[in-house]
């Protein structure tokens, strides 16, 4: 039936003393009626249809293959095509809803004279005359309110609602086929539990799809959406009882207009609900992978390509039914996750945090921590739980971070091979070294700080010759100190800087003398990416975790890697050169992962925080240890973690320890490949004063007490840690850090 037809009844139903209209909103509207002309021209001068704002939709996250850990929404709904809902259900809620759907005009009169005859026999409202495309205008002027008042007024139970209510209603019949209205209807409709649209509300109540709903499934949610809230299943038996009432209520409808046979309705009353709520957990804290999680929603609350203000970021991330293609990859997520739980407990309040960052894109591809997330009963500040992303920065919401330590000496050896340094180039350390002069940061302002002494770490008290090798190998405080003076301190920030490295905090860099020693605050995600410029042989990337965009238009939108060359090829290859000799010679000397492998230890200020950061060709990893309360307040000594003591915890006892048992099974399906070799003819040889002499004395040394690893990281003294200092009243891991401030050490 058309518009005009529907006018033409409407106002000889007028002549029936005017309160027609009126019937949809009370029993009965005293003080006289509407002229039959009136209300012909009431309902053809039509206004526009009513605005559409887009409907809010599930965001949802993907891992790389494509499966779903996280999703955010303001209204738990996924939009679905006409052709995507079972017929059955299409006749469902028809049937029950407006069975003179597909003949009326937008207003059924039929059904709004028995609505008038019903309410005022019952002297209240006990039938509604509203037709299926009449309850899409108010459902679309309730989605599309502003404001609370706004919302209110689509709301209100008055004559000047419906008319307008009704007028829109033919206004949006012109605009829209039949079937168009009815897939609107269904996608906007509530049905209770949470759940928006029949496509939320099929996988809400029975964990199935639209398109596969069975007729008694269907009845169900027909039924449920006239009175989504006192039917609603998750909030008892009682709810549950008078849901299958109206699931009854439908089945007899389908049956009485023929859609079904009575064999069919009685065999479907017959049947229990079988409701299968399936959660629909919302948010970071319900996710599989928390901190990715938080990553990834605040990349998309800060980024401006993704809206020009926050409020416009948030508010599309909530409602703009995107697919969002991470590159969160399962098996290295969980062999980071599996690795720091076999070390560190949620209960302790030292916490670990590890990124891991794939070479030549960036793309983040793990993000753990001890804790898990979430807030601690009471609110409390200490506890398993935590709402800091540890392994981010402040943007992504992280906290302040931990000095970064050794881990920084990278940077110098860089800067050192650029300059045309050779892997045997070196001279004679001091003890002790007081930086009071040859320091400036960019700015050329000097930064010499004559009232801090530097000391190397025990085993390298007395000084001695060193090279770039040893002096790496053996993390050598006094040795990078003078190598960062000699090649300058403000091209080794430059160095750093041009490698991603930028403060936790958001703060500049501090350019001190002992920027080398790591005194900046990192978080693993940024160290671990400014590695990865040294796997990818000199080729920085952005870290990124966002792949992919999938718009509800279907629209894809491909996020590229943010890379460009950050150190010569050859230089990188020297790099990768010196710290795979970290694994075979120096301080994670018996650990490694049994394929090429290079890295760097860090320890710091009076052992307030340890860091392990490191890479093969495929894979770079940071890790970081500290107090959660306070790193300076509370030094990684004398302390209990998971369930093992440490004397003092250093870059090679604990960091890298997790660092080797996530990077295994990470790259279990990676076949092994080793780095480029280093150009020899650039690099090799070099020369340092009384360095032969001195490994030969070191290697007798070590033969003659059996020792052979300086600093007790031999596994059989990681093993037998409690036992030694049992007997001998201390760790053998227990040292004085490399350098004194009043009472601070550095590594």
């Amino acid at each position: 039936m058309t518009v005009l037809r529907s006018v033409g009844a409407l106002a000889l139903a007028g002549a029936l003393g005017g309160v027609l209209t009126a019937a949809l909103a009370a029993p009965v509207v005293s003080g006289g009626g509407m002229a039959a002309k009136t209300v012909a021209n009431t309902f053809v001068d039509l206004p526009p249809a009513p605005r559409e704002e887009p409907l809010a939709q599930v965001t949802r996250l993907l891992d790389k293959d494509g499966r779903p850990f996280a999703q955010f929404y303001e209204a738990n709904r996924t939009a679905v095509r006409l052709g995507a809902v079972a017929p059955v259900m299409r006749q469902a809620i028809v049937a029950i809803e407006d069975a003179r759907f597909y003949e009326h005009g937008g207003l059924d009169v039929r059904g709004t004279l028995r609505a008038l005859l019903t309410n005022t026999q019952a002297g209240g409202i006990r039938q509604g005359g509203s037709s299926l495309t009449q309850q899409l205008v108010k459902n679309i002027l309730v989605e599309s309110a502003r404001t609370e008042a706004e919302r209110d007024k689509a709301r209100a139970p008055n004559l000047a609602r419906k008319i307008t209510e009704l007028r829109l209603a033919l206004a949006l019949e012109k605009k829209y086929r039949k079937d168009e209205i009815l897939e609107r209807y269904l996608n906007i409709a509530y049905f209770g539990a949470g759940a928006h649209g029949v496509e939320a509300a099929a996988r809400r109540f029975f964990s199935t799809s639209a398109s596969r709903l069975t007729l008694a499934q269907a009845a169900t949610l027909a039924g449920a959406v006239r009175m989504p809230f006192s039917t609603d299943p998750s909030l008892g038996p009682a709810h549950r009882a008078r849901l299958k009432m109206r699931r009854d209520l439908v089945l007899d409808r389908m049956a009485g207009l023929k859609l079904i046979s009575q064999q069919d309705a009685a065999s479907a009353k017959a049947a229990p609900l079988d409701i299968k709520l399936k959660p629909e957990p919302g948010g970071c804290e319900q996710s599989d992978y928390p901190f990715y999680c938080l990553y990834v929603q605040r990349e998309l609350l800060s980024n401006p390509v993704f809206g020009n203000t926050v409020a416009e970021r948030r508010t599309r991330m909530a409602r703009g039914g995107l697919v969002i293609r991470t590159s969160l990859d399962p098996i290295a997520q969980r062999a980071a996750e599996q690795a720091i739980r076999r070390y560190v407990s949620p209960e302790d309040t030292e916490v670990a945090a590890e990124a891991m960052v794939e070479p030549r894109t960036g793309r983040i591809t793990a993000i753990a921590a001890s804790k898990r997330f979430g807030r601690n009963p009471g609110n409390r500040k200490n506890g398993p739980k935590t709402t800091f992303n540890l392994a981010a920065d402040v943007a992504h919401g992280g906290g302040q971070g931990f000095q970064a330590g050794s881990t920084f000496k990278v940077f110098t050896l860089a800067t050192a091979l650029k300059q045309g340094w050779r892997f045997n180039d070196g001279f004679v350390t001091p003890g002790s070294l007081v930086p009071a002069q040859g320091y400036r940061d960019c700015t050329g302002r000097p930064v010499n700080d004559p009232d801090t002494r530097i000391l190397n770490a025990s085993g390298e008290g007395s000084g001695g010759p060193h090279s770039i090798e040893t002096g790496t190998w053996k993390s050598v405080n006094i040795f990078y100190m003078m190598l960062e003076r000699k090649v300058g301190l403000c091209n080794v920030v430059r160095t750093a800087k041009s490698l991603g490295i930028t403060r936790a905090d958001g703060q500049p860099l501090k350019e001190v003398p002992t920027f080398t020693l790591g005194v900046n605050e990192m978080d693993p995600v940024t160290v671990a990416a400014a590695f990865a410029t040294f796997a990818a042989r000199g080729i920085y990337c952005k870290p990124l975790a966002i792949v992919e965009i999938v718009g509800r238009d279907g629209r894809r939108t491909h996020v590229p890697p943010a890379c460009r060359r950050a150190l010569e090829e050859d230089v990188a290859d020297a790099v990768n050169y010196v710290l795979e000799g970290v694994f075979t010679k120096g301080t994670m000397h018996g650990q490694g992962i049994d394929r090429p492998a290079a890295g760097k230890t860090g320890t710091n200020n009076g052992y307030t925080s340890a860091w392990f950061a490191g890479y093969t060709p495929a894979l770079a990893a940071a890790v970081s240890v500290g107090d959660i309360r306070g790193s300076y307040k509370y030094p990684l000594q004398d302390v209990q973690i998971g369930n093992q003591y440490y004397g003092s915890v250093q870059g090679a006892s604990l960091p890298g320890p997790i660092w080797v048992d996530s990077m295994g099974p990470a790259l279990r399906r990676v076949e092994p490949r080793g780095f480029a070799g280093p150009d020899m003819g650039r690099f090799g040889g070099g020369y340092t004063p009384g360095l032969e002499k001195a490994l030969e004395e070191e290697k007798r040394r070590e033969a003659m007490d059996g020792r052979g690893d300086r600093r007790g990281d031999h596994p059989f003294f990681r093993r037998h840690r409690r036992l030694f200092r049992w007997l001998v009243g201390r760790s053998p891991l227990d040292s004085d850090l490399g350098w004194s401030r009043r009472r601070g050490q550095y590594d």
